[in-house]
């Protein structure tokens, strides 16, 4: 999906700043046991991407951490008031990243004991327009000078309540790199990790096998494979060997591939 591509590499262009898509599937009877359709790809891939329109917002606080028991506003409507283990941060109708009003009070905490830059962000009944959050989510800041890349590793505990009052749940951990080249083609940004999705009672499992990876020159995902698990029964997607298509390939239980778009 088109729409999952660009939140990566909107992450991937965060991990950038802190340190200095995916398939639509249609349905179908492939396997009567376990199958995969287009919204629940789309809810997989993009079960945090309601809480990731505040990570602009946390880094800007974040790098406004040298002096404590302040209070830092913000022309873009919230503020915060640190402390000396973190801050708390209140957004009173802010549009961040092109998204409904922000409303409700989140609470950062540093994370002294690790080597690398690290905090947790905890959501309190948070507002994005009528969605509302719960849970905490962990950021570990990391880069790679010998390998030209930057990285960050989000642990989420989420809980989400939609709109229509459907209620998904993450928790896991997702890795996302940006891999400076010499061109848009080799500038390559990718996920890593493990996590599972609720949605409306149905349990999926997520591993990812080779890291899911893309290029600015792209608009699909290109490479890499992650394997769901549902009810039991899993199932590969494989995004392909690195050429730029619209094409992937799942693997279902019991053998049988199915070539899928990844076109909206």
């Amino acid at each position: 999906m088109k729409n999952v591509t660009r939140s990566l590499k909107k992450f991937s262009f965060l991990a950038a700043i802190f340190a200095v898509c995916y398939s639509c599937s249609d349905d179908g009877d492939t396997n009567e046991e376990v199958t995969l359709t287009n919204t629940e790809l789309k809810t997989i891939l993009e079960a945090d991407d309601v809480s990731g329109v505040v990570d602009t917002a946390l880094y800007d606080l974040y790098m406004n951490n040298s002096s404590m028991a302040k209070t830092i506003s913000s022309e873009e409507c919230y503020y915060a008031t640190y402390t000396e283990t973190g801050y708390t941060a209140t957004f009173n109708n802010c549009v961040l990243n092109g998204t409904d009003n922000v409303n409700g009070t989140l609470t950062v905490t540093y994370n002294f004991e690790s080597e690398s830059s690290s905090f947790t962000a905890t959501y309190v009944d948070f507002y994005v327009g009528e969605i509302k959050i719960n849970g905490t989510r962990t950021y570990d800041i990391g880069t790679n000078s010998e390998n030209n890349a930057v990285s960050f590793t989000t642990t989420s505990d989420m809980s989400i309540v939609m709109e229509d009052g459907t209620v998904i749940a993450e928790n896991g951990t997702k890795t996302f790199t940006l891999s400076f080249g010499d061109s848009l083609e080799t500038t390559t940004f990718g996920i890593d990790g493990n996590w599972t999705v609720v949605d409306d009672g149905t349990t999926y499992n997520v591993t990812v096998g080779s890291t899911l990876e893309g290029n600015y020159a792209c608009s699909y995902l290109n490479s890499g494979t992650m394997t769901v698990a549902k009810n039991g029964l899993s199932l590969i997607v494989d995004f392909g060997d690195g050429t730029c298509d619209d094409v992937a390939t799942i693997t279902y239980p019991n053998g049988a591939e199915e070539e899928i778009s990844l076109r909206d």
